[in-house]
């Protein structure tokens, strides 16, 4: 009963957000999706090795719904019309807006079945070296019960209804290695934030939207240690942003687990 009345009140927002717009249906089905977190497991599944896969087994979204959601067409699209995939091509580029060489880049995918529905979501290598697996899949999964700001239309997860995760932070040095020096570093007391810009590859951007062919993306790392605590970026109108330290369970409860294994 509580679970029913939190969906009819979620509707209720959904509604006024809806009233202040004009003609963006789109937003039912994206507001359909975020229903479908309330019961993330049987609605997607996750798979990553080299690349990180959100499977999508109910969809609700389309293509149409991604051109009117993101205003930029796809760096390229391939396969055939019941399967199409759509690929948005990001390539680092330096202060002066110049590409830099060798050439570094991530992309990331979306396959649409035979219905022209979103059934995957796929991000390259490249990225998960600022946003490991663990921290992506979690992320996501607090988006459920995730309180909706009407005019921001963003989403403010609750962290501590998730299940945490035990793993290491990413380490500077081997952030670095893959992407390379920053455009900037932005000295604060206890943390560095390094600053990259990535350009979108597409020749076709509504007009109005030109800003989101630039992508920003800010890592925070803390001084004492190193570890990334913190990735923050925009992609193609898209924010996002992951405090990892949210997503760890306390170190106490680290060492409960360890010796918990080490009985067994």
């Amino acid at each position: 009963m509580k679970n029913t009345m939190t969906k009819f009140f979620r509707w209720i927002g959904l509604l006024l957000i809806i009233s202040t717009l004009s003609g963006c249906f789109y937003w039912i089905r994206v507001y359909q999706t975020y229903l479908q977190m309330d019961e993330f497991d049987d609605n997607f599944s996750v798979t990553s090795s080299d690349v990180f896969n959100l499977n999508f087994k109910n969809p609700k979204l389309n293509s149409k719904d991604f051109n009117s959601l993101l205003k930029v067409q796809p760096s390229s699209t391939s396969g055939t019309e019941s399967d199409k995939q759509w690929r948005y091509l990001f390539k680092k580029i330096d202060k002066d807006w110049q590409l830099v060489k060798p050439d570094i880049s991530f992309y990331f995918n979306l396959s649409f079945n035979a219905k022209d529905k979103l059934k995957q979501w796929t991000l390259s290598s490249l990225f998960l070296h600022i946003a490991p697996p663990e921290f992506l899949e979690v992320s996501i999964r607090s988006i459920a019960g995730a309180e909706i700001h009407k005019d921001t239309r963003q989403l403010k997860a609750d962290t501590s209804l998730i299940e945490k995760v035990s793993t290491d932070l990413p380490q500077k040095k081997d952030i670095l290695s893959q992407l390379g020096n920053p455009i900037e570093i932005k000295d604060k007391e206890e943390n560095e934030i390094y600053l990259y810009h990535f350009l979108l590859e597409t020749e076709d951007i509504e007009e109005g939207y030109e800003d989101r062919a630039l992508s920003k993306i800010e890592l925070t790392f803390d001084k004492k240690t190193d570890e990334l605590i913190k990735m923050s970026g925009r992609f193609v109108g898209l924010k996002i942003s992951i405090r990892y330290r949210n997503y760890l369970v306390e170190k106490k409860d680290k060492l409960a687990s360890a010796l918990k294994e080490k009985k067994k």
